[in-house]
């Protein structure tokens, strides 16, 4: 494998994890929201509106995303919410544990490349 090639797999497995990193962080700030002993987040928009919530759709709404793959998970929740009514908070956990799943098969030397094949 030339120098080139080992450059621009780097730079996708960089991609990738960046990816992965912000799509558990969304993940992870609404998971404490969860549940009964869940705690509210307190979110100030550019704005200066502030909102209390712990209802995980509220605070994935006014939360100002800007990468990409966190913003996926924000539609997921917003598809949840169409379709079922419900679920918002757990699917965007669901999503944060495959992507954490992924982060460690990455660790352990798996990539598209290998699942290709």
């Amino acid at each position: 494998m030339s120098g080139e090639q080992m450059q621009g797999n780097e730079r996708k497995r960089d991609v990738r994890l960046s990816n992965i990193i912000a799509g558990k962080a969304v993940a992870d700030v609404i998971r404490t929201s969860l549940g009964p002993k869940g705690m509210d987040k307190l979110i100030t928009s550019s704005s200066g509106e502030v909102v209390i919530s712990n209802d995980g759709a509220t605070i994935l709404n006014k939360m100002e995303v800007a990468h990409p793959a966190a913003k996926m998970l924000v539609e997921v929740s917003k598809s949840q919410d169409i379709e079922a009514g419900d679920g918002t908070t757990s699917v965007v956990i669901l999503a944060g544990s495959m992507l954490e799943k992924c982060e460690h098969l990455m660790e352990q030397g798996l990539s598209a490349l290998h699942a290709e094949t």
